[in-house]
């Protein structure tokens, strides 16, 4: 992976959870307290190494809520925070941003000497000159320097990622979810749960053959019309393995549209702390003769939507448990 291909996954991936926890506390604008959850998060080593710790999703949630309660106070206002909120996905509306600290953070985690990853952003966090995190690391029983050491650990055990990407054929994009492996495959397995992970379904039914129709959403989240194209309007899922809890496969394909390639979607789950680590596949069959050659050009484009596409399943399995 390219420094510039890890700057772009890394801030988009980290961008989405920071915004969605930050929606969760009805705010329009994610902070550097959101960004620790989402580095939390992260299926990166910054995200092993502050599991590692011991620092769980509801223990930090906690402590930010203490950490602004007493910030109030200090200033004189005892006022109670508002309760947590439902998470609203920026895929969903828009008017969701960073506030400028935050942003400031991540540009130099990609600076000229660091590289992009979520280890240089959580490196960048813990010295953040605010004090912010190292108060609120504080409150949740450890310390900058506990922090870092972790990282480096975490580093040193981590596999090599360019080596995983060149094993691999297919566009595949790992994601952490707060759940046991068992929940996170029942989820997933699930054919009534469809629609919260696939972007590309409003609803599903079951078909006489023992598939599962999905059908496309009509309208955007904001309510205004979204046009599909009638032979894309329904898609076909069929379960094809499912070895609980480590692996799960769909395949989907669209019956209106027969020329169309049936796709693979593979989940493969295993223990992590805190949690599941889940990589999460596509594979499509290809064109013979003449198309496949007509669609070489387009393979870059063509994997960077599947790429989209599965981050937005990742965040909407790890969304499910938070």
């Amino acid at each position: 992976m390219s420094k510039m291909t890890r700057i772009v996954s890394t801030s988009h991936t980290l961008s989405v959870t920071a915004l969605e926890e930050a929606s969760r506390q009805g705010l329009r604008d994610a902070d550097i307290e959101h960004l620790f959850l989402a580095l939390l998060l992260s299926e990166q080593s910054a995200g092993h190494a502050l599991r590692s710790l011991g620092i769980t999703l509801d223990a930090a949630r906690a402590a930010i809520r203490e950490q602004r309660s007493a910030q109030l106070g200090q200033l004189g206002i005892d006022a109670s925070l508002p309760d947590a909120q439902r998470i609203v996905s920026p895929h969903e509306t828009s008017g969701y941003e960073w506030k400028q600290r935050a942003a400031d953070l991540i540009g130099r985690a990609a600076g000229k000497h660091a590289d992009g990853s979520a280890s240089s952003v959580l490196r960048e966090l813990v010295v953040e000159p605010s004090g912010t995190i190292g108060d609120l690391l504080s409150h949740l029983g450890t310390s900058p320097e506990a922090v870092l050491g972790a990282l480096d650990r975490a580093e040193a055990e981590a596999p090599d990622p360019s080596s995983r990407e060149r094993r691999s054929r297919i566009p595949v994009h790992e994601t952490f979810v707060p759940a046991s492996p068992e929940e996170t495959w029942a989820f997933l397995a699930e054919p009534l749960n469809i629609p919260s992970w696939d972007p590309n379904v409003d609803s599903v039914e079951p078909a006489k053959d023992g598939t599962w129709l999905g059908h496309a959403p009509t309208e955007r989240p904001d309510g205004k019309p979204l046009r599909v194209k009638p032979h894309f309007r329904r898609k076909r899922f069929e379960r094809v393995v499912a070895r609980e809890p480590e692996h799960l496969a769909w395949r989907t394909a669209y019956p209106d549209a027969p020329r169309s390639r049936p796709v693979i979607t593979n989940f493969m789950l295993s223990p992590a702390t805190g949690g599941t680590r889940v990589t999460i596949g596509m594979a499509w069959l290809r064109r013979p003769g003449w198309r496949r050659l007509v669609g070489l050009p387009l393979r870059p484009f063509q994997r960077y939507l599947v790429w989209m596409t599965l981050v937005q399943i990742g965040s909407s399995a790890s969304r499910r448990f938070r």
